[in-house]
């Protein structure tokens, strides 16, 4: 029987072995004494033999395929030379994002029942504190120095020279990583990729945006160094906290891609939407750069205009849209939102995300409280109609690994495949682009029928004094009463029933406006929106939704 290898790491190799004194990844390191940033680079043919070494090292240790072993590693080179020799051995990484908060980031790493750790020393040190919590946890690895625990470190693992190649014999459908969803819906859940949906997510975004090897990336999100080197590109680890995008500062970001001569980018758009206005206040140019991809949050018309000044002449942006358990689905370039979409989305049809990737087949059908056991069980709408979006497609994961009664909930079986859904509402073009119009779980549904979240607010953010807004139902489903709750923008806060009243008397016009909107008569103001921390625009509306039924 004939054995199929599939393994993104194998592209490593293989890049190696073209362009082997080619750069791989630039890492930012101090700065000379003239303060000009200083970079530590190395080629391809040193991050594969590197990942090489890492890999014989784990296996050495007692790894073996299918081994759980949680990467917990700031961003570095030794980030993306582990994340390749985890997949030489055939180890199954769980990756969790920081950003997700101390006690959902202990909640996830105990419900996926590590084997082991590769981690810096201060995880390695909670690791050993907690152990009772880690009970299968053998096989730890610190990234730095260890102090008073056992196991071996990074420069152990690598032990001496190079002794040649190492690729464990998986198949495209082994396990090779559990990734975690964020828990902005629903509480965080483990994504269990198959080295077949890595290969299928490289080959699918290299060939949509026409990526060739010998670019070089901004890497914005740790992970996408991963496809960036198994594509050919080069990768620049920017100078910032990767879990916290949206306090970036931006003339870091503008250093490294003017240094390095970066032709992509790929971020938050809490990253763009600081590096975009310090770029047109301070005059500065980047045009090296022909290709920003931002994806994680929604990205206004405000951010796509503002990186369009100011990358190179004909460049583009990219907004690819999906989810931990489906990227990418479907993709939409700025030059077709600001030309067309924007101003539609402004008057409540949603936002347009675009069309599909190749390889993504999508229905959009009835919204359905409960699971969906079989496709045969999905009424499939026509275009122009709300529903619910599915996807399927060989990047489309098809379980959870933990919080496994979630899968009968996002799953839907057809024959030997299965759909994912994805949990977002909205239709279907004439175009055959989907708009999004909101999260499925944040439909208001009134007596009249449901109202969704995208469409009605904004209608209500096209106030000058509103910096965001947020819909909410008060009441059980199916009699609920929409209430938009305002955030105003800095110094816009009513002050007295005055200024409140004459507020409320322009929403109310706003919300007379549109037959969207028409029904909405309670509105209240709000501080702060509690907000997802990576992105600062992922609204908790639950939480919103339990402050106004107190307010």
């Amino acid at each position: 029987m004939n054995v199929t290898l599939v393994n993104v790491a194998a592209r490593l190799a293989a890049m190696a072995a073209e362009a082997p004194e080619r750069t791989a990844v630039f890492m930012p390191r101090g700065r000379d004494a003239a303060g000009k940033r200083q970079y530590a680079s190395v080629t391809f043919r040193e991050l594969d033999q590197d990942s090489d070494r890492l890999a014989r090292g784990l296996r050495e240790l007692g790894v073996r395929q299918g081994t759980r072993l949680a990467l917990l590693v700031k961003p570095s080179v030794d980030f993306i030379s582990l994340v390749f020799a985890l997949f030489k051995a055939g180890a199954v990484t769980i990756l969790i994002d920081p950003g997700m908060g101390r006690k959902n980031l202990l909640g996830c790493l105990e419900a996926a029942e590590p084997e082991g750790f590769v981690a810096i020393p201060a995880v390695q040190a909670v690791r050993t504190v907690l152990r009772g919590r880690f009970p299968r946890a053998q096989y730890n690895v610190t990234v730095g120095r260890r102090w008073f625990w056992g196991g071996a470190t990074i420069d152990q693992l690598r032990g001496g020279p190079w002794s040649g190649p190492e690729l464990a014999a998986t198949e495209a459908d082994d396990p090779a990583a559990i990734i975690f969803t964020t828990g902005s819906t629903g509480p965080p859940k483990g994504v269990l990729y198959r080295h077949g949906n890595f290969e299928s997510q490289v080959t699918e975004i290299r060939d949509f945006y026409g990526i060739r090897p010998g670019e070089i990336d901004l890497a914005g999100f740790p992970l996408f160094g991963l496809f960036n080197a198994a594509m050919g590109v080069a990768t620049i680890i920017p100078d910032m906290d990767a879990s916290r995008p949206a306090s970036v500062d931006p003339a870091n970001i503008v250093e490294a891609i003017i240094d390095c001569q970066a032709t992509q980018a790929f971020a938050s758009p809490a990253v763009w939407n600081r590096v975009g206005p310090y770029c047109i206040e301070r005059g500065i140019k980047l045009p090296s750069l022909r290709r920003v991809l931002s994806a994680g949050a929604p990205v206004s018309p405000q951010v796509l205009e503002s990186m369009m000044r100011v990358i190179a002449p004909g460049g583009a942006m990219h907004t690819p849209y999906g989810a931990t358990e489906s990227l990418p689905v479907a993709s939409i370039a700025a030059s077709e939102v600001l030309a067309e979409t924007a101003e539609k989305t402004r008057q409540g049809a949603g936002t347009c995300v675009g069309r599909r990737f190749p390889g993504i087949e999508w229905r959009v059908i009835r919204m359905v409280g409960g699971p969906i056991a079989s496709i045969a069980d999905a009424e499939e709408l026509p275009g122009g109609e709300i529903g619910e979006l599915i996807v399927r497609g060989p990047v489309v994961t098809r379980e959870y690994a933990t919080r496994t009664e979630w899968n009968a909930l996002a799953k839907i079986v057809d024959g030997g495949t299965v759909w994912h859904r994805i949990g977002d509402v909205g239709y279907f073009d004439d175009r055959q682009r989907f708009w999004y119009c909101g999260r499925a779980a944040h439909c208001v549904l009134t007596a009249s029928g449901p109202m969704y979240t995208e469409c009605c607010e904004a209608i209500f953010n096209n106030h000058p004094a509103v910096f965001r807004s947020a819909l909410v139902g008060l009441g059980p489903p199916g009699l609920q009463r929409p209430i938009i709750i305002i955030e105003p923008r800095p110094g816009k806060m009513p002050q007295d029933k005055r200024t409140k009243q004459a507020f409320v008397e322009e929403l109310s016009a706003l919300a007379a406006s549109s037959a969207l909107t028409a029904a909405i008569a309670d509105f209240r103001f709000h501080p702060s929106f509690p907000v997802d921390i990576r992105h600062n625009a992922k609204i908790f509306r639950e939480k919103l939704a339990a402050w106004a039924a107190q307010n």
